[in-house]
């Protein structure tokens, strides 16, 4: 199979996906609305498949089958499926961390990632990760400090912010995570089952943010095995049986 066309101008750098070329336009515009740019993010016909087995009992199982996924310019999109159904592994080809087997994938702006797992070393602050991830996002000491103060205060952990990671119990690192992905206000920010070790504060405070990021133009893409609140959603996507339907 061909490889997946990415555009892009760069390689992924310290979470960060950068920005790839402006002004893609779409003849269609599949599910979004057209008032606002659309679209920001474009996923097309993403095919995965892994190889399992020894010989000569080898087998093939076909992960993605032709997914689709497109995000416009302040909307918040849900991509929901069954355990196992195949939403991290695409989550993973959008952000450039797993090749496809085939697809393009399209992206205009900056793309802030918070993966499902934190990715977070052990021996360092949660300062020391802000700063350091400021300073892969390119951004000044002023504004990397300035970024962090305001995460602190949203999401309630600052006085953690001389702790080290492996310190904090599993929902001030649910925090942390987040707060890497936003810490340069990316344009799309795709979020792989967030909720995991929130407390019911910290998950108000998340749809508040997320609120506040879609009135400021900017798109999230929320990865879940289930979705409660489906009026947060601006439009729901369900992988099933390797492809994106709508629910």
């Amino acid at each position: 199979m061909s490889a997946p066309a990415v555009t892009d101008q760069g390689g992924v750098r310290g979470g960060e996906v950068p920005s790839a070329s402006p002004g893609i336009v779409a003849d269609g515009h599949i599910g979004c609305n057209p008032a606002v740019h659309c679209p920001v993010l474009r996923a097309e016909g993403i095919t995965k498949a892994y190889r399992r087995g020894v010989w000569p009992r080898r087998h093939q199982l076909d992960v993605l089958q032709g997914a689709d996924v497109e995000l416009c310019a302040g909307e918040v999109v849900g991509l929901v499926g069954e355990n196992g159904s195949g939403k991290s592994t695409l989550m993973k080809i959008l952000v450039g961390t797993l090749g496809a087997d085939d697809g393009t994938v399209q992206i205009s702006g900056r793309m802030g990632y918070c993966p499902q797992e934190p990715l977070l070393y052990d021996r360092l602050t949660c300062e020391e990760h802000l700063d350091l991830f400021g300073v892969a996002y390119g951004m000044d000491a002023a504004a990397t400090v300035g970024a962090a103060e305001a995460l602190y205060e949203s999401l309630g952990f600052a006085r953690w912010r001389d702790t080290q990671v492996a310190e904090l119990s599993g929902g001030t690192r649910a925090k942390l995570n987040l707060a890497l992905a936003l810490l340069a206000d990316p344009d799309i920010l795709l979020l792989d089952e967030p909720y995991a070790g929130f407390d019911w504060d910290t998950y108000l405070k998340f749809w508040e943010l997320t609120a506040e990021r879609r009135a400021a133009g900017r798109s999230v893409l929320v990865v879940s095995h289930f979705v409660t609140d489906h009026e947060r959603f601006d439009r729901l996507v369900e992988l099933r049986a390797g492809k994106t339907v709508s629910p």
